[in-house]
């Protein structure tokens, strides 16, 4: 066991883009668990698009990391010490332990991971977080229905991409938008997706036109801004807009680009609505069951970009996904 616990802490708040000086890399003790507690070491860190609105001291879902704190991340960890009855030495377990090489827990809130079951990085993309986003976004949210037609924004994303393919196990059209060439092919000729928009290369509006002529019945909003408004010209009657995310506008320093076109949504007596997650949280064990299904049975096939490295690249791997860079669910493994 090393002799210190490497964290990552917040240093202050970012204005606009996250930079390196934004964060303090700390080193302490490696923590001692009391009774009732275990002792874990991490092994994957989940990188997600919602930690930049953590960093912003303003109302949300949750409370904004405090400077100082330990940086807020989903984690794999290792047991490597247990005091608790329930949780043995080699069990893998994933849960919210921050970014920090070492974490104490008592047990609450943590998940165990069956690696026989899917690779245990899985469990913060497709059978984590993310997953449960698209199942619980695209199926409650978005109230899909057989013959749909589908267009889902960032959909070469952890989420994303797992919103494309249950649309299509459950019988829909389904359009994607993503940036390249590669991660348009990746859409239609690996997971499925019917067509793949590039919003680096095309223009949206009119890609949507052809694509989706009959009107969007479910537009899964992952990013925001421009896309979000070319996606509300083309809505089809008492269209279902699911809002989940604006990547897009999260490094503003700015205002946030609200939707021109939201008068759409009464001309087609259609719906807009935000959720989190963590509303569903009673239902987690019975979506978890159903997105293990489908992947061991292959209608789901899981994307995940695992980055090498330390707790210290931390703060660099975060940078990719602003830029673009990752295909599918984000991880950092750390060695």
């Amino acid at each position: 066991m090393t002799a210190v616990n490497r964290q990552i802490r917040l240093a202050r708040r970012p204005v606009g883009e996250v930079r390196p000086e934004d964060w303090a890399h700390v080193t302490e003790p490696v923590p001692v668990p009391g009774d009732g507690e275990f002792l874990g070491r991490t092994r994957y860190l989940s990188l997600d698009p919602a930690m930049r609105g953590w960093l912003d001291d303003r109302p949300s879902y949750l409370p904004p990391v405090a400077i100082g704190e330990v940086m807020r991340a989903g984690s794999v960890v290792e047991v490597v010490a247990s005091n608790h009855p329930e949780f043995q030495v080699g069990e893998l377990v994933s849960g919210g332990f921050g970014v920090q090489e070492y974490a104490v827990s008592d047990g609450r809130g943590v998940i165990r991971v069956d690696p026989a079951l899917a690779a245990p990085s899985t469990y913060l993309g497709a059978l984590g977080m993310p997953g449960l986003t698209a199942y619980f976004g695209l199926l409650e949210v978005g109230a899909l229905k057989e013959g749909d037609t589908v267009v889902v924004s960032g959909a070469a994303g952890a989420v994303g991409t797992v919103v494309g393919q249950i649309a299509k196990l459950k019988g829909c059209r389904v359009v994607g938008i993503a940036g390249g060439p590669e991660k348009c092919a990746l859409l239609t000729e690996e997971l499925g997706f019917d067509a793949a928009i590039d919003y680096r290369a095309e223009d949206v509006r009119k890609a949507l036109h052809a694509h989706a002529p009959g009107g969007i019945d479910v537009y899964f909003d992952n990013v925001g801004g421009e896309i979000l408004d070319a996606a509300l010209t083309k809505l089809a009657m008492r269209a279902r807009v699911v809002v989940c995310g604006a990547i897009s506008q999260y490094n503003n320093e700015t205002a946030v680009q609200g939707p021109s076109n939201y008068l759409s949504l009464l001309v087609r007596r259609a719906r807009m609505e935000g959720f989190i997650v963590f509303d569903f949280a009673r239902r987690y064990p019975e979506a978890t069951r159903e997105l293990a299904g489908w992947i061991g049975e292959g209608l789901i096939k899981v994307k995940e970009h695992v980055v090498d490295g330390g707790v210290d690249d931390f703060p660099a791997a975060l940078g990719m996904l602003f830029r673009g860079e990752n295909t599918g669910k984000l991880v950092l493994r750390v060695g």
